[in-house]
């Protein structure tokens, strides 16, 4: 298991900002080896497709350079602006061939990690010129592996190249009597065949090699048991800070709803458990509002300070706790409620007009309360 410099054990995978941070790091999953593979397979099909145009120009080149004058030769000026214009030909003639070879070069690379330019990964960096660190690179276990690829490549490609030559030898031998032009396009096929089946050898490297760049990379990536702890700090904050600014805006919230409180037309209670403190604006148009609400201590409290400001209080044990269950501080209560609500509120509006008195208390055990509302 991978370790970092502290000897802690990277055994966590890593997150989504680690993976976002080794991009821009230019630290994706790549392997040379299936870049190397597509650049020689698409150089022979290169060859094979343009290899008449190619043929046709260095001919022409050849002739027009044996038939080169005298005077062309022994002056340094004409033979510059003649071998000039010889080699843009044998450029020109090579200029797909080019830009295939590009284009390879980065849809292959991109293959596993996905198109990424990392201008980071080009600074210069002291750690990079380090020779003790690129002496570990080459002892340590990422040289072993390469030199295995190495010599696997060697081996395996030097063994079919040999066989190959050796099974098309007699066929080497003949393009000596053959006529110019027809030996030199029977040569490049001869090439780009063993060629061809040369670079087909790579797949058994390349099978090997793409599954360990992606192991590698992962195991590269991996993050302590502290460095997940740290990141998270970092990005969602520390989290004895956010559990004190939970409890600071609980504080400030509760404080917000005791001082309501004083503003509450009635307090129904459980009697001990539960306390809602309603709000009702005959002259408005909406219904009651709830103002706050607790249970045990936090109920305790609302019921001490309705007392302190002379808020009536009531026991409706059914109705305090479909309120208490059913609305959130501030919203209204709601339809299936009104009824209840109501024969609480015109005593309490005939108790406070001096229309009655506390002893025409009337029975508030069994109000009407619809069961989805029941608690």
């Amino acid at each position: 298991m991978a370790e970092n410099q502290d000897g802690q054990e990277k055994s966590e995978e890593p997150t989504a900002k680690k993976k976002e941070e080794s991009r821009k790091k230019g630290q994706v999953v790549r392997s040379k080896e299936l870049t190397t593979f597509f650049m020689l397979v698409m150089s022979i099909v290169g060859i094979m497709i343009f290899a008449s145009d190619m043929i046709e120009t260095i001919t022409a080149i050849m002739r027009n350079n044996f038939a080169v004058e005298r005077d062309t030769l022994f002056h340094t000026g004409q033979l510059f602006i003649h071998f000039r214009g010889e080699l843009a030909s044998m450029l020109y003639s090579m200029l797909p061939l080019f830009i295939l070879m590009v284009i390879t070069a980065i849809l292959s690379s991109s293959i596993l990690g996905g198109f990424n330019f990392s201008s980071e990964s080009l600074k210069p960096t002291l750690s990079k010129m380090n020779p003790i660190k690129g002496l570990k690179k080459i002892i340590g276990i990422n040289g072993l592996i390469e030199l295995l690829k190495s010599s696997l490549k060697l081996i395996l490609l030097g063994s079919i190249a040999v066989y190959f030559i050796w099974a098309d030898r007699m066929e080497i031998y003949g393009l000596s009597e053959e006529p110019f032009p027809d030996a030199l396009i029977h040569a490049m096929e001869l090439l780009s065949w063993q060629f061809l089946i040369v670079s087909l050898g790579m797949i058994v490297v390349v099978l090997i090699d793409v599954p360990y760049q992606i192991w590698n990379n992962k195991k590269q990536l991996k993050m302590t048991k502290q460095e997940v702890k740290d990141e998270s700090k970092n990005s969602d904050g520390n989290p004895e800070i956010k559990g004190r600014i939970r409890q600071l805006q609980r504080e400030m919230a509760m404080q917000r709803m005791m001082a309501d409180v004083p503003k509450a037309d009635v307090i129904i209670t459980n009697p001990t458990h539960y306390a809602v403190a309603l709000q009702y604006d005959p002259d408005g148009s909406g219904a009651p509002v709830m103002l706050a609400k607790g249970v045990d201590l936090v109920a305790l409290q609302i019921r001490n300070v309705a007392q302190a400001h002379d808020v009536p209080v009531l026991e409706a044990p059914p109705l305090s706790r479909a309120i208490y269950h059913n609305v959130e501080i501030g919203h209204e209560i709601p339809a299936g409620l009104y009824v209840a609500v109501a024969q609480v509120l015109a005593y309490i509006f005939q108790l406070k007009n001096g229309e009655i008195d506390e002893s025409m208390k009337p029975d508030l055990s069994h109000l009407p309360i619809p069961p989805e509302f029941n608690y």
